[in-house]
């Protein structure tokens, strides 16, 4: 290892800990140009190459870059919708989670009611969520709620395969599959009024958790840089402990190739779930009569992406690459990035629970600056796989117990409420108190679900 593993746990979380992710964790610590730590949030669990939880920075000049250190869904982040709603509006409405799993397409190779042609996927791959504003789908103060204000300028797009670009045409504005939903809740706890207060919520208000990611195109991407990377471990003679691991140095003709082309996914990422927040808006408009306006986005945060920025490291400021794999920025005040009326505060940090559990939001802090990158956890993180789900849990019997407890599902099959049951994810409850405690990020609000639509 050329660095030390550094955990951020509680005990009871530490008793479900998996023996593959440390010892993926410390697989990550022996990787060329990795800067002070490899890191894991409280989610932690096995993920591919690197553990999902994991945060790690690299050096420009002597690091490298790996598609295990980013996942096949690249981009795959989660956005907070407001609305002026109640939930006394919604609360049992099973027509309202009819018509928006009607209307946000589910499930694995869901395809788009929208016509889009190679020109506008290359614009959706350079432009992000702004070609999506841009053509009407979006207002300017939605970009300003995103990360990086919703798109990557290194983005390549001669980088992606023509395979890649055949897989994501048919796939903007769809939800997917396996962890992805679509989620309306209700705020039921302030923790920080002035926070609060300046994302745009309050108590027993109802917003919409959209999760999402780059969809076909993105696992694609990674397929084929993966293969790609496999070479240049040999080419630069990397020596691997996992061939997972495979990368190539951060300035290399692949190591650079790879970037561009991620990034590209990255972008058609934010503009999927901006397609995605503009039916929401449309639908909740028809049916409640509320104002396209009166639906500001809180934020938009992605989880599996690797970027170029600027962290001090060892007393000085240095650019770096940052890989968070399973994990959320968390920028804390005065950061660079930060809408301005929030930059006394922090970025908003989405942190979702399970389709039975709580979410949460935080904000980000100095000291994520300090001590992760500016790196906080990204959800729940499983404790059981989905095929062991699937075997001991019946979806039918799982979405009964959630419509006692009030809260309604629709997902494409049985199957697909069984794999994500809320006794396969660690209590969300516990993950934030450990990111909170360690002033990785600081809770705002609590959010319970209402109702559920699964990819």
């Amino acid at each position: 290892m050329r660095v030390p593993g550094r955990f951020f746990l509680s005990e009871s979380l530490e008793k479900i800990l998996e023996p593959g992710a440390v010892q993926q964790l410390a697989n990550v610590a022996t990787l060329p140009g990795i800067i002070k730590n490899s890191l894991a949030m409280p989610d932690i669990h096995w993920g591919y190459g690197f553990p999902i939880g994991g945060v790690a920075a690299f050096d420009l000049t002597e690091g490298v870059i790996s598609p295990g250190g980013v996942g096949f869904d690249i981009n795959c982040g989660v956005r907070l919708l407001a609305t002026p709603l109640a939930q006394k509006d919604v609360a049992g409405r099973k027509d309202l989670i009819e018509t928006l799993f009607h209307a946000v397409p589910t499930g694995v190779g869901a395809k788009s009611a929208q016509k889009v042609t190679g020109h506008v996927l290359e614009q959706m791959m350079v432009k992000g969520a702004r070609w999506a504003v841009d053509a009407g789908l979006g207002e300017e103060n939605d970009l300003l709620r995103c990360e990086e204000g919703g798109y990557m300028k290194e983005a390549n797009i001669k980088e992606v395969s023509s395979k890649a670009k055949q897989r994501g045409i048919p796939q903007g504005g769809t939800l997917g599959s396996g962890n992805h939903f679509l989620e309306l809740q209700v705020v039921r706890e302030i923790y920080d009024e002035n926070s609060a207060k300046a994302f745009g919520l309050y108590q027993d208000q109802v917003c919409c958790m959209i999760h999402c990611g780059s969809r076909g195109l993105g696992h694609q991407t990674c397929t084929d840089h993966i293969r790609i990377l496999e070479g240049a471990v040999k080419k630069y003679q990397i020596k691997l402990p996992d061939r997972q691991l495979a990368c190539a140095p951060i300035s290399s003709p692949e190591g650079e190739a790879y970037f561009g082309a991620m990034a590209a996914s990255a972008n058609y990422a934010w503009a999927n779930r901006q397609l995605i927040t503009h039916t929401t808006r449309n639908v909740l408009k028809k049916m409640f009569g509320t104002g396209y306006e009166e639906m500001p986005l809180v934020y938009d945060v992605a989880h599996n992406v690797a970027k170029i920025e600027e962290h001090i490291v060892f007393g000085r400021k240095e650019r770096v690459c940052v890989h968070r794999k399973g994990a959320t920025r968390s920028f804390g005040p005065h950061a660079p990035d930060i809408p301005p009326e929030l930059s006394s505060i922090g970025q908003p940090v989405i942190i979702p629970g399970s389709m039975g559990t709580s979410s949460f939001v935080l904000r980000g802090t100095q000291g994520a600056m300090e001590q992760t990158f500016g790196s906080t956890c990204h959800g729940a993180g499983r404790v059981m796989s989905r095929t062991q789900a699937k075997k001991r849990l019946s979806g039918k019997d799982v979405a009964a117990r959630l419509a006692l407890q009030g809260i309604l599902v629709k997902a494409p099959n049985e199957a697909a409420i069984a794999d994500e049951a809320p006794e396969v994810y660690k209590p969300s409850e516990d993950v934030v108190r450990v990111v909170h405690d360690a002033g990785l990020s600081l809770l705002v609000a609590r959010l319970d679900p209402l109702g559920v639509i699964k990819g």
